[in-house]
């Protein structure tokens, strides 16, 4: 049975343990370890205060569940520690140096990192964008204001451009379409709307190539106990771990 080890014990991470038939939690850290703590005593797995003690615990892969500044930080320890690692918190990889660094250090230490689909579907899909030609890749979201910190009374665009763009202005809305650019190994446009009305998250991707035409819409419930957090991200990775072992895969 898979081992995990969990880097983040919020909301994400509580989920997983709730659902972890076919792999076992085995270790877990977070910055603040209240959370860890808590999770252990849902779970039995011992809580590391100090991430040194964490990633030397006998574990199989740690699924990082905390946020892009935690995978900056601890990624690449990680890989060099021997244990693969699984990032959610894929907009990390916006930093070119940083990618090309943990590509790197993957290879050296013959590790493996995973992006799980998080809150989109279609990634597989879109790994043709590596072969064949796509003239048009666009991510469209749109979110309630008041989880993008601004009020308005109208649907309004708040930003329409390349993906590298808008990492700047809105940092914590890019792991959507930094998945979107690996996966298809092609530059990504981007539109996020805030609307007063939405009661979900919505994520629609447009695709246009020599393949044909691609279009998914994703409207995404949020987490039980966090409606900041998507609950599709959350099985994505149950999904992943529970069929690591399995000897049929489908997709590419």
């Amino acid at each position: 049975m898979i081992r995990v080890g969990l880097l983040g014990c919020g909301n994400v991470a509580e989920v997983i343990a709730k659902d972890s038939a076919g792999f076992e939690i085995s270790a877990l850290y977070d910055v603040d370890f209240r959370h860890s703590k808590h999770l252990s005593e849902l779970t039995g797995a011992p809580a590391f205060e100090n991430f040194e003690e964490f990633i030397s615990s006998e574990f199989d892969i740690v699924v990082e569940a905390a946020s892009v500044s935690a995978v900056l930080t601890h990624a690449e320890d990680v890989l060099k520690s021997g244990k693969d690692i699984v990032i959610l918190s894929v907009g990390a990889f916006a930093d070119p140096e940083f990618a090309a660094a943990i590509k790197d250090t993957a290879k050296k230490s013959k590790r493996t990192v995973r992006i799980p689909s998080g809150a989109i579907m279609g990634l597989d899909n879109l790994k043709i964008g590596q072969i064949s030609e796509l003239k048009r890749l666009l991510l469209k979201t749109t979110k309630n204001p008041r989880s993008l910190g601004i009020e308005t009374d109208e649907k309004i665009l708040l930003f329409s451009g390349r993906a590298d763009e808008c990492i700047k202005q809105y940092p914590k809305n890019i792991n959507v379409a930094v998945a979107l650019e690996i996966a298809s190994g092609h530059e990504v446009d981007v539109e996020l709307w805030a609307d007063p009305e939405a009661d979900r998250n919505t994520h629609e991707i447009f695709a246009e190539g020599e393949f044909g035409e691609f279009y998914l819409r994703i409207r995404n419930n949020p987490c039980p106990d966090n409606p900041a957090t998507s609950y599709l991200a959350a099985l994505s990775i149950i999904t992943l771990l529970k069929n690591l072992e399995e000897p049929i895969k489908i997709g590419t």
